[in-house]
């Protein structure tokens, strides 16, 4: 059996593995950080891991894994989010214009703080990826047994299979999971502010990539929410 302490620190590896590779949300957090400063990451990433928090919820619950049998609603939910994304893919290329008349942060800080936070919220809520962690992997966590925390890992989990297992049901596991959620949100945004101080380009390039990411999950999920329906 695991000890705690390893229990906790496994669940922080895991937070930040599953949270730190690119995809919609950190592409949310980017283009907020670098447009609204480390407030409105932050708070962008605060919206995301309050998602994570309802759908740990809802998985204590049982709902989560009663919405599986349902895939009509899951198509519903997937289509919802890519359009978002889309949208909000539309809002970066925006603030890419924004930057090159002068004006990075035409809002200020403290509102750009609430639309970040309830863009990621809602964008959160919507998204396949934390859907579908949340069905499988997330509900697995509450459950007596072991997961191979490094397997989960977006990309290149695969390589990095058995080299942390440790026993799930544990709320070590849990607190260390959202710790490490936390870890990621503090941090991210942070480095994405010291760079765009450094680089007066950055931002612009920054809402680029992040209209880019955003556009193409949303364009995936509207396709594969089709799929299903249609």
């Amino acid at each position: 059996m695991t000890s705690p302490l390893v229990t906790l620190s496994a669940g922080l590896l895991f937070g930040i593995a599953l949270a730190a590779p690119p995809g919609p949300m950190n592409a949310i957090i980017a283009d907020e950080s670098v447009f609204g400063g480390w407030i409105a990451g932050f708070t962008a990433g605060l919206g995301a891991m309050t998602a994570d928090a309802i759908f740990f919820v809802l998985a204590l619950l049982g709902v989560v894994a009663f919405v599986e049998q349902f895939p009509l609603v899951r198509a519903v939910m997937i289509g919802v989010g890519g359009a978002l994304m889309l949208y909000f893919a539309y809002g970066a290329a925006a603030d890419i214009r924004s930057s090159f008349r002068g004006s990075v942060d035409v809002e200020r800080p403290e509102t750009r703080a609430t639309t970040g936070f309830r863009k990621a919220f809602v964008l959160a809520l919507t998204n396949p990826y934390q859907i579908l962690f949340w069905l499988t992997i997330g509900v697995g966590m509450l459950q007596p047994g072991q997961v191979d925390v490094l397997a989960q890992m977006p990309y290149v989990g695969d390589s990095l299979a058995n080299l942390v297992v440790v026993d799930t049901g544990s709320p070590a596991l849990i607190v260390g999971f959202f710790g490490g959620i936390v870890v990621w949100i503090t941090s991210f945004p942070a480095a994405l502010v010291g760079a765009e101080r450094r680089v007066d380009a950055f931002a612009p390039i920054v809402a680029g990539i992040s209209a880019v990411v955003l556009a193409a999950f949303g364009v995936l999920f509207v396709a594969q929410s089709a799929e299903i329906l249609l």
